[in-house]
Order: structure tokens, then C-alpha cells, then sequence
């Protein structure tokens, strides 16, 4: 299976100025762990993810103050839509982190997680009658 087969294609994008808390009410409204930030004064693409937002609140920063460009990772890691979900997991177990940027042609269109690789590699949950 391919990482374009398992990635969502929801892609939440924001600027760098967006607060946390900003960032935090949209991933949440969207029910998703990551958001993309675009920053084209920094010339890329960055993430960031509930755990870097996490991350803040632990260290008791102010997610009204504190901005998506302060806490993104800019070092990404991207993954191509043709990427095996195999490519995909061992990147993201190679450099420690959950959630992979899928490119296809220098833009997003999609985002990957571990929780997309075990909905396709577990079986599907099936309810049996009591």
C-alpha cells in the first residue's frame, strides 16, 4: 500500500504569526494532530504538531503570546505519495516523529500519520453481536 492511499488529504495550513492557542482551535475544529505552516519570509514549509504545542503549555508559556513560528520544525522530513507505507514508517521511526508532509511537486497534498499506517495495516474493528 502507498502512502497516497493512506495519507488525508486535509491539510491544514497557517501562517507563522498564528498564536498556539490560534493553532490549537483550528487542528482541534479539524480533528487533526498537525497543521502545515507556510512561511515564505523563511522560504519553506514547516509543521507543527499537538506535541510542540504540548510541549509549550508544559513549560508553562502563554499559547495567546506564543507563535506557530517559534515552536515549527523546519528540518522536515517529507514523504512522496508514492512512498510505501514501509518508506513512511521507517521515516518516521528513523527521525522520531509522527506525522509526515506529503509533496507532490514541492506542494502539500496531504499529511501522513502512524495512526493512517495502523488503520491500513490492523484489521478493521468489526462490532460482534453479544
Amino acid at each position: 500500500m502507498l502512502v497516497r492511499d493512506a495519507m488525508s488529504t486535509v491539510v491544514l495550513t497557517i501562517g507563522p504569526t498564528h498564536t498556539l492557542r490560534q493553532a490549537a482551535a483550528l487542528m482541534s475544529a479539524r480533528r487533526v494532530g498537525a497543521a502545515v505552516v507556510h512561511d515564505p519570509d523563511a522560504g519553506g514549509i514547516g509543521i507543527l504538531t499537538e506535541r510542540d504545542i504540548l510541549n509549550s503549555v508544559g513549560l508553562g508559556e502563554d499559547p495567546d503570546t506564543e507563535h506557530a513560528h517559534d515552536h515549527t520544525t523546519t528540518d522536515v522530513v517529507f514523504a512522496a505519495p508514492s512512498w510505501t507505507l514501509e518508506e513512511a514508517a521507517r521515516a518516521m521511526a528513523h527521525g522520531g516523529f509522527r506525522h509526515l508532509i506529503v509533496l507532490d511537486h514541492d506542494e502539500p497534498v496531504g499529511i501522513v500519520s502512524v495512526r493512517d499506517i495502523i488503520r491500513c495495516w490492523a484489521p478493521v474493528r468489526q462490532h460482534v453481536p453479544a
